[in-house]
């Protein structure tokens, strides 16, 4: 069941994070400002949610959590990059 419910969060980010505000304080326990949820929202779903998740567990943002951070950054922009190349092509 936990596996399931990280795939659909990978899948649906924006859904999890809508679910995540409106259902427990996670997010306001991660980020005091609600203004950088909300810009993450638009932009970096996954990263605010592993950001989220790293805070929350009170782990220490190195190692293999810096890592995990940096995949969710890179699986981000890769979806926002991939989009402009794909309009170019098409053209």
């Amino acid at each position: 069941m936990g596996c399931l419910l990280l795939i659909l969060i990978a899948a649906f980010p924006r859904i999890a994070l809508v679910l995540m505000f409106l259902f427990s304080n996670y997010l306001q326990r991660a980020y005091h400002n609600m203004l950088v949820p909300l810009l993450g929202f638009i932009f970096l779903p996954l990263t605010t949610l592993v950001y989220a998740w790293l805070t929350n567990t009170h782990e220490p943002i190195a190692g293999i959590n810096l890592l995990i951070l940096i995949i969710a950054v890179i699986v981000d922009v890769g979806g926002l990059g991939g989009s402009g190349a794909y309009r170019r092509g098409r053209a």
